[in-house]
């Protein structure tokens, strides 16, 4: 996420699988994205262009 960051990212999809690793990423830098989850990379996808 760190790498994210530095490159100008607001947005990031993450799969659900991980969202219990995010337990581990620091609150502050949590807060500068707007994280999107995932199910299926064709969920990823529509999520990615904003399609619902």
């Amino acid at each position: 996420m760190q790498v994210c960051l530095d490159s100008g990212a607001k947005k990031i999809l993450i799969p659900i699988a991980s969202a219990t690793d995010m337990a581990g990423v620091p609150a502050e830098l949590m807060g500068k994205f707007n994280i999107i989850f995932y199910q299926s990379p064709e969920d990823a996808v529509f999520k990615a262009l904003g399609v619902e």
